[in-house]
């Protein structure tokens, strides 16, 4: 455990220093600004009023740019270093390979959801000193939609990292991994499934095997209880799981694919050539 911390340690330690963490963080820093510069905090749209419209502006934000960041920053942090030929100064150093691996994941993790949370934190801060209403239980359950989108994003990033020889060709492969999820985000797009023969439950279980589209959804749910804007899908996801059980399962389900993604990225890691 203590070589575990260590390595975290070492690679926030690194990332702090890197030019891609001060864009990453003066970018999310710089959403919750401008949510404040147009008003947000104080206006009401669909009901919804202060902090409670921030926080539903900046959730569907996030969910644009929080994948693409975690997935473009983590793959270069394996190949990276087998490419840099950093593993023949790591295997001198009593450090075990699980250590290390898991450790670079808790630090990466660390690095990449603190900012995405401060800044919702920053925003709650503010409103409560305007005086605003804080709506804790959405505040706290954006808080783990973000996690488990982070989590997922960051194994699924360890692992082509972990497959691929070059910083480079890792690069690409998240790009390609990321817009065919982008490709797969919005249920509509699925109706040229359900007309070439798909039942709507198979394509509405395609959907939702996409983290970002299931993240997108348990967004909508907290200010749509009825998902009126996914239209008859709603009625094959309601009637499934319910409100409640959905809500779990957006936040499990994430979390559960990116523990599997890390896993075999780290089974990958240790049977690979490391040189």
């Amino acid at each position: 455990m203590k070589q575990l911390w260590l390595t975290a340690v070492t690679d926030i330690v690194e990332s702090l220093r890197a030019k891609w963490f001060m864009v990453y963080t003066l970018v999310f820093g710089g959403i919750v600004a401008l949510l404040f510069v147009f008003g947000l905090t104080e206006s009401r749209i669909m009901g919804f009023t202060g902090l409670s419209r921030m926080l539903v502006t900046y959730i569907q934000l996030s969910m644009a740019i929080l994948p693409v960041f975690v997935l473009v920053t983590t793959v270069r942090s394996v190949a990276g270093d087998r490419e840099a030929g950093v593993f023949e100064y790591l295997l001198s150093l009593p450090i075990g390979l699980g250590a290390w691996f898991w450790g670079k994941l808790i630090g990466r993790f660390i690095v990449v959801f603190m900012p995405v949370f401060l800044a919702m934190v920053a925003g709650i801060v503010w409103g409560v000193i305007r005086g605003a209403d804080v709506p804790w239980g959405m505040f706290l359950y954006y808080t783990g939609l973000l996690l488990s989108l982070a989590w997922c994003f960051l194994g699924i990033g360890i692992l082509l990292s972990s497959l691929t020889r070059s910083a480079d060709v890792a690069q690409g492969a998240a790009f390609v991994v990321w817009l065919t999820l982008l490709l797969f985000l919005d249920l509509v797009l699925l109706g040229v499934m359900i007309r070439g023969g798909l039942p709507p439950e198979g394509a509405v279980a395609i959907a939702l095997a996409n983290p970002m589209q299931v993240f997108r959804t348990a967004a909508m749910m907290l200010f749509d209880n009825q998902l009126v804007m996914l239209g008859p899908s709603a009625y094959v996801i309601l009637d499934h799981f319910g409100q409640a059980g959905y809500m779990v399962y957006a936040i499990s389900y994430p979390l559960l694919l990116g523990t599997l993604f890390a896993w075999l990225g780290y089974l990958w890691f240790r049977r690979s050539d490391l040189p």
